[in-house]
């Protein structure tokens, strides 16, 4: 089985930070960040990880994640095409048909891979995505319809889903990505129109590293959860 995997960042926001390394290929808790997806993905029965990166740097994506279990193949990118531009070249190099695992390189989730895959069989969608809920960056004020202050909480779980960065695309799917541009603002808005788009709600962990901060957080949890460092395999 294969999967794709975006992993063109820079890390600009995470500045110094990122210590020189691509964004998926920062360190977090002594692993790149891209590490936990693909022993993630092998956990799941992926043999072949198909990695879209920026070019001149597919030889640093193979060193880094090389001996997981799973056949690394880098594709870089000639230009930027954005998240949408970098699945389509990354498909491109497919040697099987039918759905495929799509996940961006830098988030960390602990996602049921195969109840995902097998949901998404069972509903005939073109595509489903993953979502999850997030945490407000503010505390709320619970007010009452004449304005008065009922209560404070700080940080609650908003009650909207997100994208998560993670999906099971068909081949339908897969021949409606933008050459150029963000799948977001083009094949999944159109998908959604036609009915062809299911969301896979997510209630378990979903860690962004974007920030300084976000790092930090990340670190902590992995030293809290040393059951999640990923297994190398040898031979």
């Amino acid at each position: 089985m294969e999967a794709l995997l975006l992993a063109g960042g820079k890390a600009e926001r995470l500045g110094e930070a990122a210590q020189g390394h691509p964004k998926p290929l920062v360190p977090v808790g002594g692993y790149p960040l891209a590490e936990y997806t693909v022993a993630r993905l092998v956990g799941a029965g992926v043999t072949r990880v198909i990695v879209a990166c920026r070019a001149g740097q597919e030889a640093v994506f193979v060193n880094a994640l090389a001996g997981l279990g799973a056949e690394i193949v880098p594709v870089g990118e000639p230009e930027p095409l954005g998240r949408g531009g970098g699945l389509r070249l990354a498909a491109s190099q497919r040697l099987e048909s039918g759905t495929v695992l799509a996940l961006n390189g830098d988030e960390l989730l602990d996602v049921d891979l195969g109840a995902l895959l097998a949901e998404h069989e069972s509903t005939g969608a073109a595509a489903t995505i993953v979502v999850a809920q997030v945490h407000s960056p503010f505390g709320v004020v619970d007010l009452a319809d004449d304005g008065a202050v009922t209560g404070f909480r700080e940080a609650p779980l908003l009650p909207h889903w997100v994208n998560s960065g993670v999906y099971a695309l068909t081949e339908e799917a897969l021949a409606r990505l933008p050459e150029r541009g963000d799948h977001e603002q083009s094949t999944f808005p159109e998908l959604a129109a036609e009915g062809k788009l299911r969301a896979y709600r997510h209630e378990g962990v979903w860690l962004t590293v974007n920030t300084p901060k976000d790092l930090r957080k990340a670190e902590e949890f992995m030293h809290e959860h040393p059951d999640w460092r990923p297994l190398r395999r040898l031979g």
